[in-house]
């Protein structure tokens, strides 16, 4: 896929117009958005990714759209995964709603470069050295077996640790716990320069996704190798959630096997990376440093199936557990 200097100016420069229009509409006019309010921005960006998809497959070739397709469901599945930390993040420092739409905007534009940073890092790490694909299927399997185990744990502690970061941040700085400076970042009390909570939610915000990252990218390279893919699929994840965040709050509970509907999904990915890395194999302990062709390479129409599929059952199942413990309740 040859995508021009152009396109991709073109892309960073429409997505940086809509964050700043976006936080500087969202700072003036901080409040809680209506149900209806997200629903229609949420529907721009869904619509706005699948008309994308279909434009790549019919300029670019379909494979390249469908490549787009499943990059884009699994990191928006991943980032749906990263609400529930976000839950908790808000619920930790006590966010007034009227305020979650900036904090929430300003993580997501952290997010949004700190993936940048890795795609661009994967695409090296990449078209340098084969075998790294090893190490990413790896990782990601070791990834689905650690979210497996949480899915499984029952008594799972929801409480959110500060990261050595934030630790960092809070001790060496002097804060204030109070959200009367609103949505800035520093204040002045007792004639002290101070930072405020909304700096440090957003340091929580974006420190957190870092470590999602590291999860999210290597599943979407395991799907595509096309750096512009990757990006895109990226923007169009993370562009849809803040609206997401209000939207199903609640529907977010109801979804009880999430994490190992996610962990089979990344042990899926992770086991596509590690065929593929034996099909591109040149490691001189393996097979001589020759190619391993014996082993079958899963096609991206395929993997795209088991995307939609594992997502698919994920949802039905948990709405079905939760409301069979709902009737059950209300039954005894």
């Amino acid at each position: 896929m040859n995508t021009p200097l152009w396109v991709w100016i073109a892309t960073i420069g429409v997505t940086c117009t809509f964050l700043l229009v976006d936080v500087l509409w969202i700072v003036k006019r901080p409040h809680v958005p209506s149900m209806a309010e997200c629903a229609r921005y949420l529907a721009f960006f869904v619509s706005a990714a699948i008309l994308f998809g279909i434009g790549i497959g019919v300029l670019a070739g379909w494979n390249f759209g469908a490549e787009f397709f499943a990059g884009w469901l699994t990191e928006y599945s991943l980032s749906i995964d990263n609400l529930f930390v976000f839950i908790i993040i808000m619920a930790k420092f006590g966010v007034p709603e009227k305020y979650q739409q900036a904090a929430l905007m300003v993580g997501i534009i952290i997010a949004l470069i700190l993936r940048a940073i890795f795609i661009a890092v994967g695409a090296a790490l990449i078209n340098q050295f084969a075998w790294v694909f090893y190490i990413f299927g790896a990782f990601l399997i070791y990834t689905a077996v650690k979210l497996a185990k949480e899915g499984l744990d029952e008594d799972e502690d929801d409480e959110f640790k500060e990261n050595a970061f934030l630790t960092w941040v809070t001790k060496r700085f002097p804060a204030t716990t109070s959200w009367h400076a609103g949505t800035k970042l520093f204040t002045h009390e007792n004639g002290k320069r101070v930072i405020t909570p909304m700096l440090i939610v957003i340091l929580a915000l974006g420190s957190t996704d870092l470590m999602f990252a590291l999860d999210s990218i290597p599943a979407i390279y395991g799907l595509t190798r096309e750096p512009f893919i990757v990006l895109t699929a990226n923007i169009f994840a993370l562009m849809g959630l803040r609206q997401l965040y209000f939207l199903i709050g609640g529907l977010l509970k109801r979804l009880v096997y999430l994490s190992l509907g996610l962990s089979v999904l990344l042990a899926f990915i992770g086991v596509k990376l590690i065929f593929h890395a034996l099909h591109e194999n040149t490691l001189p302990f393996l097979n001589g440093g020759e190619p391993i062709h014996a082993v079958p390479e899963i096609p991206t129409w395929l993997s795209l199936i088991a995307i939609v599929l594992i997502l698919g059952v994920t949802t039905i199942a948990s709405l079905m557990k939760t409301s069979r413990d709902k009737r059950e309740q209300v039954g005894s």
